[in-house]
């Protein structure tokens, strides 16, 4: 990884202004960042424990700087992410279909009412304010789907089923570090509750090219 910090132990040059020294503030903005970066698949788990150590580790702007150098910006700047997620979100669907996808910032807790619809939520490119968050749901009829991808989580040891179905993959989870634990509670009416990665596009199903984040799966 290359950045245009000079080495601690170099002279600066003569008439140059010293870099700013990094605040705890400042690094815990860069380690959101390539937490964010880390969950989208742009860096591996083994290019996110390094980076976070020099970012818990730095000492000026510079070298915070170099360790997101080639990562896209976080709209809003990560450190507010979390100031814009709202504490609890309500979605309230009879009969009909909602889907939440792109940049969306997940809350710490959700409140979810499908009958005879579908809410899904789509957490390839969502903002993780929490390391966790809390969905109740009441499904009856309907369905409540997540898409999900490596580094998420999906818990629902808490949902009473009646009748319906629930369903996870990867069944046996990622093998990237948790970024995001889902925790579902509730009740299922005969209705499906599914959390599964990105499907294949149809020119991907054509030349029967592999799941997304296939290498991923555990197990």
């Amino acid at each position: 990884m290359t950045g245009q910090v000079s080495p601690l132990g170099d002279d600066p040059a003569p008439g140059a202004r010293p870099e700013l020294r990094a605040s705890y503030e400042d690094r815990d903005r860069v380690v959101e960042i390539l937490r964010i970066a880390a969950g989208d698949g742009r860096l591996t788990a083994a290019e996110l424990d390094e980076r976070v150590e020099a970012a818990l580790t730095a000492r000026t702007h510079g070298e915070l700087a170099a360790l997101t150098v080639d990562l896209p910006a976080v709209p809003g700047q990560a450190g507010s992410a979390a100031a814009q997620a709202k504490d609890v979100v309500r979605l309230d669907y009879q009969g009909g279909n909602a889907i939440r996808r792109g940049r969306w910032v997940v809350p710490p807790r959700m409140e979810i009412r499908a009958v005879g619809g579908t809410v899904k939520l789509d957490f390839t490119d969502a903002v993780i304010s929490h390391p966790t968050l809390q969905i109740q749901a009441y499904v009856r009829g309907g369905a409540l789907v997540l898409v999900t991808k490596p580094g998420i989580e999906v818990d629902t040891d808490g949902i009473a089923v009646r009748g319906g179905t629930v369903r996870i993959r990867p069944r046996n989870g990622w093998k990237e570090p948790v970024h995001l634990t889902v925790e579902i509670s509730g009740e299922n009416h005969g209705g499906r509750v599914t959390a599964h990665p990105p499907r294949r596009t149809p020119w991907q199903w054509l030349r029967r090219g592999p799941r997304p984040f296939a290498t991923s799966f555990r197990g």
